[in-house]
């Protein structure tokens, strides 16, 4: 039985599974393009999310309907505003991708169609993401007259490559998820109808896993990226050795020798 998170205006923010939250963003009459409002349900809702994670161990973004995850910044809401509101604007959003990545625990996208501008930086900046076979990904910033700023030209090359995402980002132009599955932006492309619970049955896997192992994990794993081998090697016995006194790990072996399911604690 799904239970449901504080109300939000743009977002659908629901525990649908144990310890999975699905997270939906939901302005499908534009798309799911974010404006104000949603940038700063978004920046509630993940430092929320890091500073009192609860029972949570797994998150799922998704955008409303069948057609669209997300078009990026909504660019109707931006018309007419000053050079101030919309740099003002853009540090919420900032604020929001920064919180993003520092969650906790992993998030999955589930790209339900089309991710445009943003929406693609919101699939980079998510741990890894499944879509259906007929969503299309673009940074399309550069024909608008500015550039990726959520993330965009850091993320797509970690994920990509330099090389594609510079032809990714100076064309603009958008790629298939057949070619985002080859490129790194996706890890699986679903059959229309079966990406929620594909990537549910992900999380749930996720779920089921020591909730602090997999913190760790994430956090050696997203460190070590920004820096030398020798360096994340040395980051990752840190985050291993906090481990070894846990309640859970003693649970886990015990469990694993006693043939039985650990009960987690998180402790």
């Amino acid at each position: 039985m799904a239970s449901v998170t504080p109300h939000y205006e743009t977002l659908l923010v629901e525990t649908v599974r144990p310890h999975v939250l699905l997270v939906t963003m939901n302005r499908p009459e534009v798309g799911n393009a974010k404006n104000t409002k949603m940038g700063e349900e978004m920046l509630a809702l993940w430092t929320g999310l890091i500073a009192h994670p609860g029972d949570i161990r797994c998150v799922v973004l998704t955008g409303a309907g069948e057609k669209i995850f997300s078009a990026g910044g909504d660019l109707k809401a931006r018309k007419g505003m000053t050079d101030e509101q919309w740099q003002h604007q853009h540090e919420i959003f900032e604020r929001g991708r920064d919180a993003l990545l520092e969650l906790p625990m992993p998030i999955i996208a589930a790209v339900n169609g089309h991710a445009y501008g943003g929406g693609t930086e919101a699939v980079l900046a998510c741990d890894f993401a499944y879509a259906v076979r007929t969503a299309r990904f673009a940074l399309t910033e550069v024909t608008v007259g500015i550039m990726p700023g959520g993330g965009g030209t850091q993320l797509a090359p970690r994920a990509m490559g330099s090389r594609r995402a510079m032809e990714f980002i100076c064309t603009g132009a958008p790629i298939g998820a057949e070619q985002a599955l080859e490129w790194g932006i996706l890890n699986q492309v679903c059959e229309p109808g079966t990406l929620i619970e594909t990537v549910l049955a992900t999380a749930e896997k996720i779920a089921a896993n020591a909730p602090l192992s997999i913190r760790q994990a994430k956090k050696s794993i997203r460190a070590g990226m920004q820096t030398d081998l020798r360096t994340g090697l040395m980051f990752e016995i840190e985050a291993y050795n906090r481990l070894v006194t846990t309640e859970d790990r003693r649970e886990g072996v015990l469990a694993f020798n006693e043939k039985r399911k650990p009960v987690w604690k998180a402790r």
